[in-house]
């Protein structure tokens, strides 16, 4: 499988800030052949690359005021075979966090899912998700946590993954929430899923049903979105003027009825 994948943003910034940027595809087995350019005011910075946990790659920009531009672009080849499961992570992902409160969930996730296990209680978790929230494009803020878009039962992509990883962890699963590129995705954007571990796996879940996961391209891996945002920037405002995400694959898109276990490769 070939997948070809690119990012661009147009940036103002105030005044001098430094900005942590995760669009870049994480280390694995497979083979890719990429370019990251950071234009500030028409003179070219050069990005300091900084590992991530599960192969994630932050570089860490500083940014004059002005205009800046961002670009990336990668082709691989292949899948990433490699699993990384470490014993840290599976206690780290059983906790509650900043968007994902699984403690403050914890009755309603033991009244709705008890009795289910394994595959079953993640595909159950999944499926609850997606019959209580409703897909809406800028229905909430970068604030909002996984209580906040059940209370107003809608969301996009990261509400839908915050509320079936706090929903796991309640049912004590360890769950992470992944930013990925998305083949396929309408509307094209970078795409946020739930990975519950389940089976010795790390087993995709997107309660949205818009991406087609056996195509799905790893960005960051995390707690939830705090962890896994594309853009954080700090010391002045950084305005994000223009964004644009492709993602494309050499075959056909999978079938996907969002029930078969798949690993994100």
């Amino acid at each position: 499988m070939l997948r070809t994948v690119s990012a661009s943003l147009s940036l103002r910034v105030a005044a001098p800030a430094t900005s942590a940027l995760q669009i870049a595809v994480a280390d694995g087995t497979h083979r890719r052949r990429e370019q990251l350019t950071v234009t500030a005011n028409g003179v070219e910075i050069e990005p300091k690359e900084l590992p991530a946990p599960h192969g994630g790659r932050m570089h860490h920009l500083t940014l004059p005021a002005g205009d800046v531009e961002i670009e990336y672009r990668a082709i691989v080849h292949g899948e990433d075979t490699r699993q990384r499961i470490h014993e840290h992570d599976l206690m780290t992902y059983l906790r509650p966090s900043r968007y994902a409160e699984s403690d403050a969930l914890f009755g309603l996730a033991r009244k709705e899912f008890s009795g289910h296990s394994g595959l079953e209680l993640a595909n159950a978790v999944r499926d609850w998700v997606a019959a209580h929230l409703s897909y809406r494009p800028g229905s909430t803020r970068g604030t909002d946590s996984a209580r906040d878009a059940l209370g107003r039962g809608r969301g996009v992509c990261r509400d839908f993954a915050h509320l079936t990883v706090a929903f796991l962890r309640a049912m004590d699963v360890p769950a992470r929430v992944t930013a990925a590129y998305a083949p396929g995705l309408s509307p094209m954007d970078f795409h946020a899923v739930a990975e519950a571990f389940v089976d010795d796996q790390w087993h995709v879940l997107d309660a949205t049903g818009l991406a087609h996961r056996g195509t799905l391209l790893r960005i960051t891996t995390g707690r939830d979105t705090s962890d896994t945002a594309f853009l954080s920037s700090y010391g002045a405002a950084v305005n994000l003027t223009r964004m644009t995400v492709e993602a494309k694959v050499d075959t056909e898109l999978p079938e996907d009825d969002h029930t078969a276990p798949v690993v994100m490769r």
